[in-house]
């Protein structure tokens, strides 16, 4: 299983939003970097959900439940299916992120405007620790 991040704005579609409608199609991205990382996805696949913009801060769990397929707003482009797997114990922030040197590799700090990036198995299981959930 490979774990992800993946980025929206919580005025847009945030964490409660997903987890009212149970799930959602993971589109309209437009990068060729995050188009290359939804194709790399596979079902059961896990991904943190960052609220980019006002929070900045990882809020929750998400797994793939449908693997790469064209994006309904744009065949050129690609989409994946999420649904909810559980809100972290508390979010962890960008700046506590940054703060960490051990996360100074992380494809959030790299690449910080990616929408869609990998995260490495060691840097899930520190924001896991960070949040006050190991696993």
């Amino acid at each position: 299983m490979a774990h992800w991040l993946m980025k929206s704005e919580l005025e847009s579609y945030g964490w409660a939003d997903l987890v009212h409608d149970g799930g959602t199609e993971w589109d309209g991205v437009r990068n060729n970097a995050a188009r290359l990382h939804l194709k790399a996805m596979r079902v059961g696949d896990e991904a943190f959900l960052y609220h980019s913009m006002s929070d900045k801060a990882v809020v929750g769990i998400m797994r793939v439940t449908r693997g790469p397929a064209p994006d309904p707003k744009d065949p050129n482009w690609v989409s994946v299916r999420v649904e909810p797997v559980r809100p972290l114990a508390r979010p962890v922030t960008l700046a506590e992120i940054k703060a960490e040197p051990r996360l100074a590799k992380m494809e959030l700090i790299r690449q910080s405007r990616l929408s869609v990036a990998p995260v490495r198995d060691a840097e899930w299981a520190l924001i896991l620790r960070m949040a006050g959930k190991a696993g």
